[in-house]
C-alpha cells in the first residue's frame, strides 16, 4: 500500500480502533472502507437516505438514491462490516435543498455540495460517529489531511482533476482533527478502481455520479418550480441600459457568466451580467463587462493563522477553474475583500471562493458580489 495511504491518511489510528465510513454506495467510499478494513480498523459503514426511498429508486447518476443504498449494503457484506442506513431526508431538505432553492430565487448560484459537507456530513454525521465511539469519520473525498505540530492542514488532492478541496472550504479545525480522507494521495481515479478490483468490491466498475444528487438529469427547473415557483416566473432580458432584448422562463435557469440559452439573436455575443430577482430581469452585456478585479465574501471560514492586514493567496471562484493570484483582507464579522492580480471573469454571487497557499486550503467564503467591476 502507498505510504501516503498507510501513513498520513490513517495517522493517529491503531488496529482495532472503531471508525465510521460515510458509505454512499459508490466506488470511492467503498475503497475507503476496504482500506480501513485492511488497516485492521473496526469499520462501521453509514449510508444516508436523503430522499423518499421509493421515489429515489432508479435515479441513475445521482448519489444516495435507492440503488446506491443497495450497493452500499453489498459492499458492507463483502467487507463483513457493520452497516446502517439513516433517514436524513428531513434534515437534508432543511439544510441543503431548501437553501439551494432559496439561493436561485434570490438570483444566486448556490453550491449545494458545500452545504451538504458543512451541515450534514461534517456536522450531523460526524456527531453520530462520535456517539458511536468512533475515533474518526472517513469519507471518499479527494483531498489530503496533513498533521503538523500546529494542527491539521487541508491540502489539495494529488490528482488535480479529482481534487475536491473547493467543496470543503467550510471545514473547521475541530472537524479536521476528526476527519480522514484516505483517497487524497491516490494518483487518479484509475488507481482507485484498481484498488476496488483488488479488494473484490462489487462496485469497482460502477460509473461516477454526474448530477447534483437531488436534481436528476440536471433539471433544476423542476425542483425550483416545486419549491420556489417565483424563481421560475417569466421575465425580461435587458441590456445594461434597460432596453428589452427578449424574455426568459425564470431566473432559476441562469447564472452570472452564462451565454447559452439566452436565444436573443443579437449580432454580438451577450452574457448574463446580473440577475434581479425583485423584477425577474436578466441583465446581459459583453464578456468584457464580466471582468471582476475585486469581490466581497461573506461567511468566511479560515483554517490558517489569523488574518492580519492583506495576505497573498491563490483564489478559486469556480470548482472547474484553477486558483489565481490574489490577496485577501478581512473586513470583520466573517467578511473579506479579495483583490485579484488579474481580473477574474464571471464571479457569480452565491458561488464559493476557496483560498489557497500552494496546495494548502486556507479557507474560503461565499461570493456576495463584485466589490467593483472593470469598465467595459
Amino acid at each position: 500500500m502507498d505510504q501516503d495511504l498507510s501513513g498520513q491518511a490513517f495517522a493517529g489510528l491503531s488496529a482495532g480502533d472503531r471508525v465510521v465510513v460515510a458509505l454512499s454506495g459508490g466506488v470511492d467510499s467503498a475503497v475507503v472502507a476496504g482500506l480501513a478494513r485492511a488497516q485492521g480498523l473496526e469499520v462501521v459503514g453509514i449510508t444516508l437516505q436523503l430522499y423518499d426511498h421509493g421515489r429515489a429508486v432508479g435515479r441513475k447518476g445521482a448519489c444516495c438514491a435507492g440503488a446506491d443504498i443497495h450497493d452500499a449494503r453489498r459492499v458492507a457484506e463483502r467487507l463483513a462490516i457493520a452497516h446502517y442506513v439513516l433517514d436524513f431526508e428531513a434534515r437534508f431538505r432543511r439544510a441543503v435543498i431548501d437553501d439551494f432553492a432559496a439561493g436561485y430565487a434570490a438570483g444566486e448560484t448556490p453550491v449545494p455540495c458545500v452545504r451538504c459537507n458543512e451541515r450534514v456530513k461534517f456536522a450531523d454525521l460526524l456527531g453520530i460517529a462520535r456517539e458511536l465511539g468512533a475515533k474518526a469519520l472517513l469519507t471518499g473525498h479527494y483531498v489530503r489531511r496533513l498533521p503538523t505540530p500546529r494542527g491539521c492542514e487541508l491540502h489539495r488532492a494529488a490528482d488535480a482533476v479529482r481534487d475536491q478541496s473547493y467543496f470543503l472550504f467550510a471545514t473547521t479545525p475541530a472537524q479536521l482533527e476528526y476527519l480522514r480522507f484516505p483517497l487524497g494521495g491516490i494518483a487518479d481515479k484509475a488507481a482507485t478502481r484498481a484498488l476496488a478490483a483488488s479488494l473484490a468490491l462489487p462496485v469497482a466498475a460502477k460509473p461516477d455520479s454526474q448530477d447534483i444528487c437531488f436534481v436528476p438529469g440536471g433539471r433544476y427547473g423542476e425542483v425550483l418550480a416545486r419549491l420556489r415557483p417565483e424563481a421560475m416566473r417569466p421575465g425580461e432580458i435587458v441590456d445594461r441600459s434597460g432596453r428589452v432584448l427578449g424574455r426568459h422562463d425564470g431566473i432559476g435557469g441562469f447564472t452570472v457568466g452564462q451565454r447559452r440559452g439566452l436565444k436573443l439573436g443579437q449580432p454580438e455575443a451577450l452574457y448574463v451580467l446580473r440577475i434581479e430577482p425583485a423584477t425577474a430581469r436578466i441583465v446581459v452585456g459583453p464578456r468584457a463587462a464580466l471582468s471582476c478585479p475585486e469581490l466581497r465574501l461573506h461567511g468566511l471560514n479560515w483554517l490558517a493563522e489569523p488574518l492580519a492586514g492583506a495576505r497573498a493567496v491563490a483564489a478559486r471562484v469556480r470548482s472547474t477553474r484553477p486558483p489565481v493570484a490574489a490577496e485577501i483582507m478581512a473586513e470583520g464579522a466573517g467578511r473579506a475583500l479579495v483583490r485579484f492580480r488579474e481580473p477574474e471573469t464571471a464571479a457569480a454571487p452565491g458561488q464559493a471562493c476557496a483560498l489557497y497557499h500552494g496546495t494548502r486550503l486556507l479557507g474560503g467564503g461565499w461570493i456576495a458580489g463584485p466589490a467593483r467591476q472593470a469598465a467595459a
